[in-house]
């Protein structure tokens, strides 16, 4: 069984230990274990857990909406419906999001375009 101290967590999460630390402390992470130390020991599934926590993090997941799906998820199967509604709603702020991007991408491309072309008149190219 995978057993990793606080540090070999943090990078391998990328994450910082305090980091570590808070979402222990806000719930987003429960049952962390203890070495005989006292310092943290963290199972595979814990990585897996903060791994999910990562994405929906890059993905613009605010901490209020990690935190009740942390709490569902920690109640088990009975709340699979109400997970898999958050996990939905997010899905569409992520569509909603990159359209947006793929919209500005746009924008900046023809930008680049339209410099080009003065670029070309300058250098007399585009005579």
């Amino acid at each position: 069984m995978l057993e990793l101290e606080i540090n070999d967590v943090s990078r391998s999460t990328k994450l910082k230990p305090h980091t570590l630390r808070y979402y222990e402390s806000i719930g987003l992470i429960i049952d962390v274990k203890r070495n005989s130390s006292g310092k943290r020991i963290y199972s595979e599934q814990d990585l897996k857990w903060l791994e999910m926590i990562n994405r929906l993090r890059a993905t613009g997941m605010n901490i209020n909406k990690m935190k009740e799906y942390a709490r569902l998820r920690y109640m088990g199967d009975k709340t699979v419906t109400e997970r898999k509604n958050i996990m939905k709603e997010h899905l569409e702020f992520i569509e909603q999001k990159i359209e947006k991007l793929f919209e500005a991408r746009d924008y900046v491309a023809r930008k680049v375009q339209i410099y080009s072309g003065i670029e070309e008149k300058i250098n007399g190219k585009g005579k």
